[in-house]
């Protein structure tokens, strides 16, 4: 199917039950991460811009109820789920949808030409959307020599959410994507693992960048064609559209650190919870593993985002505090002398036999010395909830209320886990988006 036409065309009828199922799942997740992602300095700093410089009254701040631009939303939301790198992710793209597209989804239900959207239309969206930044994700990372944020493939599919919604005309989608494409934000991704900060996967600037298009593109302005969609060299990547449905690539965390750092921490989890180890008889820690992982070499991190983008310091929270979310990450707990203790001891060692599966797989090894003198060794190790063993939907919904109940009362989580979670019954979206909004 051709690209511009599936973005306009597809119905909920042509999608099949199991997709819907799994974007209600992307859908909660996203949602989930956003709440627990409101409480970092990230968050804090972007709401504040989003409300003071993008000028506007079309849409909310979620958990805060400022007003701001449908731009401004998109890139707050974008950035904050951003900041707690907890959300959906997608081997082939190296990077994560979900995060730009439920923000630009939701600020720019007021756009369509039908008027407020129902819960089965805005699945039907994302689906879409997934599908169109999964695949112009995979076009780029094939056709460049570079390895770029998500922001830059999820900008295409933020900018399809909105000739979605606006109902383009097929020339008008073409400039918003190709805008989109042009102008999304090409940023090298090894430099936010080296050099850990706030600017993270791109994704909140690809959100913004993406509605800023499909605006733009509505009024008259005119983009370069999306060489990532239209090139004769990435029709393949195009060819079974609305046959495979790539929403189903996609996989969940479990721990709030970069997915890299994942397959090690599940491997130290099972050795520990099979042999009874108590965290202060290791003395050392070796983990085999890809070249990228071992670039997550952050040891003593003096902010979240700094822990996040690290192996050996998650290792030690995980292991001394038995989970890993963004408590484990924060505040105090990033002085915590039992985990710099155990950061200090983990060998990272990068290995071909992982090099060689990477990006298809991302398997590590982790070995634990104790300080009786007996070495244990995970073997090779997937993370957990990979496409092999996914979360099941009693996972997700208790991750979506371990993080909902840090935030909100008891009241309001069940509420928002309830409408979420019937989303496809919803008469009207704008009913999320104000509970969302009004939130405490």
């Amino acid at each position: 199917m051709n690209p511009i036409e599936f973005i306009h065309d597809v119905s909920w009828q042509d999608i099949p039950e199991e997709v819907h199922m799994q974007t209600k799942r992307c859908l909660l997740d996203t949602i989930g991460v956003a709440i627990g992602g409101k409480q970092t300095d990230l968050s804090r700093i972007i709401y504040n811009h989003a409300a003071s410089v993008f000028g506007g009254v079309d849409a909310n701040l979620w958990l805060d109820g400022r007003s701001t631009s449908m731009v401004g939303a998109a890139l707050a939301h974008g950035m904050s789920i951003d900041s707690l790198d907890m959300h959906d992710s997608c081997r082939p793209v190296k990077g994560h949808a979900g995060v730009a597209l439920v923000p630009a989804a939701l600020a720019t239900i007021g756009l369509n030409n039908r008027g407020d959207i129902n819960g089965r239309e805005l699945l039907t969206t994302l689906t879409m959307a997934y599908d169109i930044a999964t695949r112009t994700g995979i076009a780029q990372h094939n056709t460049v020599c570079d390895y770029h944020t998500s922001g830059s493939w999820n900008a295409v599919g933020s900018a399809a959410t909105v000739a979605r919604q606006m109902g383009l005309s097929i020339e008008q989608t073409r400039h918003a994507l190709g805008i989109a494409e042009y102008h999304g934000p090409r940023s090298q991704m090894m430099r936010a693992i080296d050099y850990p900060t706030m600017v993270k996967d791109g994704s909140g600037w690809g959100a913004m960048a993406g509605v800023s298009a499909g605006l733009l593109a509505a009024d008259g302005f005119t983009g370069a064609p999306a060489i990532t969609v239209e090139a004769e060299n990435v029709a393949e990547y195009w060819a079974d559209l609305g046959e495979e449905w790539l929403v189903m690539i996609h996989y969940f965390k479990p721990y709030a650190v970069c997915y890299w750092a994942q397959a090690a921490l599940a491997g130290a989890m099972q050795i520990v919870k099979e042999n009874r180890i108590d965290h202060q008889d290791i003395q050392k820690i070796r983990v085999y593993t890809f070249h990228e992982s071992s670039r997550l070499a952050m040891r003593h991190p003096a902010k979240t985002d700094e822990a996040q983008y690290s192996l050996p310091f998650p290792m030690g929270a995980l292991l001394v505090h038995g989970r890993l979310s963004l408590e484990e990450l924060n505040g105090e707990n990033l002085y915590h002398p039992d985990v710099l203790r155990i950061s200090e001891l983990v060998e990272l060692i990068e290995e071909d036999y992982f090099n060689d599966r990477f990006p298809a797989e991302r398997l590590s090894r982790v070995e634990i010395d104790t300080c009786d003198g007996n070495c244990f060794d995970s073997g090779v190790v997937r993370p957990l909830w990979d496409l092999t063993a996914p979360a099941t939907n009693e996972d997700l919904l208790k991750k979506f209320r371990t993080l909902a109940n840090q935030y909100l009362s008891a009241k309001v989580a069940d509420e928002l886990e309830s409408m979420i979670w019937n989303i496809e019954t919803l008469e009207e979206v704008s009913n999320l988006n104000r509970l969302l909004t009004e939130a405490k």
